[in-house]
């Protein structure tokens, strides 16, 4: 089965170095989807007042039915990713990783020490010059570290070894004190960090053989998949990569037995910017070529994995990066893999996640980067390695609040329907303000919207069909997409649904409620609803949720809150309030694009 980067990994239990609430968005398995949309008028923030159609009272209903008989794409099983920024190693956060608090699928102990099952991956980046040390000797070269999680049926082996076996995989019990001291001394990085985004200027960052054990012990206790980007910017006089650093690196973690795979570089189309150096695409393939090299001279790498080349946003120069990378290397990676950052998180607005252009800008990203792949090695896998609501850190109760999970969801919808196979969500734990869990390791908005996610979605994607009476918008105005609705099957490793069920997924980005009623297939089942609003005073900025009217809070330090749906009886329409984010099992459909996996 193929290693999968960050991502959501259900239903197991958790070994006992897991960081917090990792393992519980572990869960195996994207689903089905397609989107539908009610037309509104772009640029508003009101709705605007229209006639309603002869005959007709109330709002607007929609007619939904989807098409069971086979999906329109089949994404991996470990589609959800997650990233963690290796300023951890800076700030010292790495010696806290084997206790993070654990976040498990079947809603079991959420406490310290491990990295949580249903959540699969685990991606480091950083665009800095790292330094490996080893042995006391400190060469420029260093790396960035990514881990992922096997897909569902190897991880639960891999957990079974790693409990009976090692017995390094034991809880460090620290002080509640050193966790505290550790808390001021990441608020003081976080600082430094921020300079160094706004400066484009940064520190190096050391990587000794002892931090490589730890990481490596800490992602092989908790049945993950480690990828280390190793340092491009390590050039020889004619700029042609210098691999002596990474092959040092190579021979240590080889000489260890250490299961991981690669990359090269971070964003290397910005390397000019941020490191004053540059490198075009064709240079950077025939990198490639040669770490591919290397790796086929070490017996433990020779049938490694290999990455790349993890660009930025693909526009115009960035495209052209990217066609010389695959003129020369297309065929050596076995992912492509790029990045996509929605707005600059230091002017966002709350009203800017509300924009359905804003939505719509990843379609346009994604087509450009299929459109080069297919082009050069058609049906080779795409992954966005790394994708982030805000850019710049993302800013405090904006990035970390509710309003962020419309951006999300529909992210994740987007990429499925159009084939992308991974999706790496920058981030889980670091200094800035996209992450899923606080520096107490309290879950955020998008933790528990992503725990839902992998919890119900499998790795179906089912396309959707939508009838009903549409408002008509004034002359000149663009039709943008505010309800969008996707389509999966139902997670296969959720035993509460029987194979052959079916998910929906559903934004509301109306300042009105909606009503949708099945139809065709779909008809007449009953319903289980998952409806996640803000919780509080604070509205869309709140960084609590509620569950069907219920605050979702840890029950205690070992406990996650049972997620229960509200049960809505056969045949009734479902009434979707407005600027929500909401998730419906159709039970029983007896789908035959579900049955089988």
């Amino acid at each position: 089965s193929e290693l999968i980067r960050g991502f959501l990994l259900s239903g197991m239990p958790c070994p006992s170095s897991c960081p917090p609430g990792l393992l519980a968005l572990m869960a195996p398995g994207l689903a089905l989807m397609a989107t539908f949309s009610l037309p509104s008028q772009a640029g508003d923030r009101r709705a605007l007042p229209v006639e309603k159609p002869p005959g007709v009272k109330g709002r607007t209903l929609i007619l939904l039915d989807v098409n069971t008989k086979s999906p329109v794409r089949i994404i991996s099983e470990n589609f959800l990713s997650l990233q963690l920024d290796p300023s951890i190693i800076h700030d010292g956060w790495l010696d806290f990783l084997r206790w993070l608090p654990s976040l498990t699928l079947d809603g079991q102990s959420w406490r310290p020490p491990s990295l949580d099952k249903a959540l699969a991956s685990l991606r480091f980046v950083r665009n800095t010059n790292p330094v490996w040390c080893m042995s006391g000797s400190v060469v420029p070269g260093g790396l960035a570290i990514s881990l992922f999680s096997f897909p569902f049926a190897v991880d639960i082996v891999r957990s079974d070894i790693a409990l009976d076996k090692q017995k390094g995989c034991k809880i460090a019990q620290h002080p509640d004190i050193m966790l505290e001291l550790q808390r001021e001394k990441a608020a003081q990085m976080h600082l430094v960090l921020l300079k160094e985004q706004f400066s484009n200027t940064y520190s190096n960052l050391t990587l000794t053989a002892r931090s490589l054990d730890k990481l490596y012990n800490f992602a092989d206790c908790s049945g993950l998949h480690l990828i280390f980007a190793l340092n491009a910017l390590r050039r020889n006089p004619n700029n042609s990569w210098n691999s002596s650093n990474a092959l040092s690196l190579l021979k240590y973690s080889a000489s260890k037995k250490y299961n991981i795979s690669w990359e090269l570089g971070n964003e290397p189309n910005n390397y000019r910017t941020l490191m004053g150096r540059s490198v075009n695409g064709s240079q950077l393939g025939k990198d490639y070529t040669q770490l591919r090299g290397l790796l086929q001279l070490i017996r433990t790498y020779s049938r490694a994995h290999l990455y790349g080349p993890n660009i930025g946003r693909p526009r115009k120069n960035v495209v052209a990066f990217l066609e010389g990378f695959m003129k020369v290397a297309g065929g050596t990676v076995d992912a492509v893999t790029w990045q996509h950052y929605y707005i600059d998180g230091r002017v966002a607005k709350v009203t800017d996640f509300l924009k359905t252009r804003l939505l719509d800008t990843l379609s346009d990203q994604i087509r450009k980067v299929q459109k080069v792949v297919n082009t050069y090695t058609p049906g080779k896998k795409i992954w966005l390695e790394g994708v982030g609501m805000t850019s710049a850190g993302g800013m405090n109760n904006l990035s970390d609040s509710y309003a962020a999970g419309f951006l999300w969801l529909n992210t994740l919808g987007l990429l499925a329907s159009q084939g992308i196979d991974v999706v790496v969500r920058h981030s889980f734990l670091d200094h800035g303000h996209n992450h899923l869990v606080d520096q107490n390791f309290n879950p955020l908005p998008d933790y528990w919207l992503s725990l839902l996610y992998k919890r119900l979605i499998g790795p179906k994607v089912l396309a959707i069909h939508v009838a009903g009476l549409q408002r008509k918008p004034r002359p000149g105005r663009v039709i943008r997409d505010k309800l969008r609705i996707y389509a999966h099957c139902t997670s296969y490793h959720n035993h509460n649904y029987v194979r052959g069920s079916i998910t929906l997924y559903i934004i509301n980005l109306h300042r009105s409620r909606k009503k949708i009623k099945l139809a065709g297939t779909l008809r007449d089942k009953i319903v289980h609803q998952y409806l996640l609003q803000p919780y509080g005073k604070d509205g869309l900025h709140s960084k609590s949720v509620q569950l069907n009217g219920q605050p979702l809070a840890m029950v205690d330090d070992g406990t996650l809150p049972e997620l229960k749906p509200r049960p809505l009886r056969a045949g009734r329409t479902l009434v979707i309030p407005p600027l929500t984010m909401s998730f419906y099992v159709v039970k029983n459909v007896n789908a035959l694009a579900c049955r089988y996996r």
